[in-house]
C-alpha cells in the first residue's frame, strides 16, 4: 500500500516526516525481511514486531484507536488536541523532557492524529529503545492536564488551522467539500477541527478523552528495526504490562445515508487560482470484505486512480495538462484503508482563461471513456510497475513498515494483507477496472465544489469575506 493511501490527512505536531523514507540505502535482501511477530499482553495491548538487522537503529511505534472520526459535534479537534498535550509531561518527566531526552540520545520523535488513529513514534539508536518505551508507557497513564499549558496549545492548534486550512483558499475548499460530501459520516468533520469547537474546547474535554481512550488494550506498539522480538516482547510487558486496561465504549456501526443526486457547492474566497474537486462515494477495505467475492473492486479503484493520474503518462496529464492544456494540474485519488467509507477524488486547477465548467466536463469525459472503452494492457502494465516500484521502495524504509502494520492493526484490518497487496494489484483485469468505474462514479454519488476566486486586495486573508453555497 502506498504510504500517501496510508497516512491520508493527518495533523503532525513538530516536525516533517522528511526522513521517513529514507532510513536506508542498500536494498533489502531477503534476509533482511522478516515476518511481524505478533504478542498480546495480558491486560489487552498488542506488540507487533519486524526484526531488520541492516543497521542499529529502531523505530518505535504507539498507535491509538481514535482519531477524528471518534468525536462528536462540539468537540471536533480534541483527539487532536490531545495529542500535543501528550507532550506536556508527566509527574516523573515535566513537560518538554521527553523530546529532550530522545533528542539527547541521537533520536527523533513526533506523532500525528488522522481520521482513524493517534500515533506516537521514535526512531533512535537499538540500544534505547527501553528508554521510549519507559516514557511512552508513562504518558500512557500518567499525562498531566494543567489548564495553563492547555490554554498555550489550543492556541497552537488554532494557528496551525489557520496557516493550514483558513488562510489556503484549497485546503479550505476541500474542508468544505467534505463537510457536504458525506451526510452521517465521520469523515465530515475536520481532523484539526471546527475553529468554534477549538474556541469552547476544554481542558476538561481533553482530560476527558484521554482517559476514555487512552488504555492499553486500546492501543498497539509496533517495533522495527535492529531488535529480537522476544526481547521486545518481554520489555514490552515490562513497562505496558503493569498498565490496567480500561472499559472501552462500544462503537456502533455507521454507515453513510443514501444520496439523492448531485451535490454541488461553492467557496467563495480571495484567491488566486479557480479550482475543482469532484467526489464519488466508494468502497474501503473492511474486515467482512476481505478475501470476499467484491475484494478486488478496491484493488480495481486503485488501479483506476492510476490510470486516471498515475504519472506523466496517466490520461489526465497526458490529455488534460499537456494535449488540451486546459489545466495546469490535474489529479485522482483514491485510499483504499478507512474505518468508513470514502470518496473516490477528480481535482483539476484551470489554466487562465478556462472556465471551470469546461475542466468539470473534460474530467467527466475522461470517466465516460473508461467506462466505455476498456483501458489498453499498456495502461494497466504502466500502473502495475510503478506499483510494485513503489511498493519495494517503500519497504526499505524501516518506519514505513512499522506504519503498515500499525495502521491496519489500528483501523481493524489484519495486518497480513499487506503481503498480498502487490499479487491483488497485479491481477486486476482491464474490464475489472471498467466495472468499478460504471458501479461507482455516477452522478447520484457525486459531490462537486468549487473554489471561486474573489478578488484579492493589499493585505486581505484567503477566508475575509468568505462565503458557501451548496445545494443539491
Amino acid at each position: 500500500m502506498n504510504l500517501k493511501l496510508i497516512v491520508g490527512v493527518v495533523a503532525v505536531s513538530t516536525v516533517v516526516l522528511g526522513w521517513v523514507l529514507f532510513d536506508s540505502k542498500e536494498p533489502l535482501t531477503d534476509q533482511d525481511r522478516a515476518a511481524v511477530q505478533s504478542y498480546t499482553l495480558s491486560n489487552g495491548m498488542k506488540v507487533l514486531v519486524i526484526e531488520n538487522h541492516r543497521a542499529p537503529i529502531v523505530v518505535s511505534q504507539v498507535w491509538y484507536k481514535v482519531g477524528s472520526s471518534y468525536e462528536h459535534d462540539g468537540i471536533t479537534g480534541v483527539s487532536h488536541v490531545l495529542e500535543h498535550m501528550m507532550f506536556k509531561g508527566t509527574e516523573k518527566h515535566p513537560a518538554g523532557e521527553f523530546s529532550d531526552i530522545v533528542a539527547a540520545n541521537g533520536g527523533e520523535e513526533n506523532a500525528f492524529t488522522g481520521r482513524d488513529y493517534t500515533a506516537y513514534f521514535q526512531k533512535i539508536t537499538n540500544d534505547k529503545l527501553e528508554l521510549c518505551l519507559e516514557m511512552e508507557a508513562d504518558r500512557m497513564r500518567n499525562t498531566i492536564f494543567e489548564e495553563k499549558e492547555f490554554l498555550k496549545e489550543i492556541e497552537v492548534v488554532k494557528e496551525e488551522r489557520r496557516l493550514r486550512t483558513d488562510d489556503k483558499p484549497t485546503a479550505l475548499t476541500y474542508e468544505r467539500f467534505n463537510a457536504v460530501a458525506y451526510t452521517n459520516s465521520p469523515y465530515r468533520r475536520p481532523i484539526v477541527g471546527w475553529m468554534e469547537d477549538l474556541d469552547t474546547l476544554t481542558v476538561d474535554d481533553a482530560r476527558k478523552w484521554y482517559e476514555t481512550w487512552y488504555a492499553p488494550n486500546n492501543a498497539t506498539l509496533v517495533v522495527a528495526g535492529d531488535v529480537v522480538a522476544d526481547d521486545v516482547y518481554r520489555l514490552a510487558k515490562e513497562h505496558f504490562g503493569q498498565l490496567n486496561a480500561s472499559v472501552i465504549p462500544e462503537l456502533k456501526p455507521r454507515h453513510e445515508a443514501r444520496q439523492y443526486g448531485t451535490q454541488r457547492l461553492t467557496v467563495e474566497l480571495p484567491a488566486k487560482l479557480p479550482y475543482l474537486i469532484m467526489g464519488y462515494k466508494v468502497p474501503v477495505l473492511t474486515p467482512d470484505i476481505v478475501n470476499g467475492d467484491t475484494e478486488w473492486e478496491m484493488y480495481a479503484l486503485e488501479v483506476l486512480a492510476g490510470v486516471l493520474d498515475g504519472g506523466q503518462s496517466a490520461r489526465f496529464s497526458k490529455n488534460l495538462v499537456r494535449g488540451q492544456e486546459i489545466a495546469s494540474s490535474a489529479g485522482a485519488g483514491y485510499g483504499m484503508t478507512s474505518r468508513h467509507e470514502t470518496l473516490f477524488t477528480l481535482s483539476a486547477v484551470p489554466n487562465e482563461g478556462v472556465e471551470v465548467d469546461v475542466l468539470e466536463f473534460a474530467l467527466r469525459e475522461e470517466v465516460s471513456t473508461i467506462k466505455s472503452l476498456l483501458p489498453d494492457e499498456g495502461e494497466l502494465d504502466r500502473v502495475k510497475a510503478q506499483v510494485v516500484a513503489s511498493q519495494v521502495y517503500q519497504q526499505d524504509s524501516m518506519f514505513y513498515q512499522a506504519m503498515e502494520v500499525g495502521m491496519l492493526d489500528t483501523i481493524g484490518l489484519p495486518w497480513q494483507i499487506k503481503d498480498d497487496y502487490v499479487e491483488k494489484i497485479l491481477a486486476v483485469t482491464a474490464l475489472q477496472v471498467q466495472q468499478v468505474a460504471n458501479k461507482y462514479l455516477t452522478d447520484e454519488r457525486l459531490t462537486v465544489a468549487i473554489l471561486n476566486p474573489l478578488p484579492i486586495e493589499n493585505g486581505t486573508k484567503a477566508t475575509s469575506s468568505a462565503g458557501v453555497t451548496h445545494g443539491q
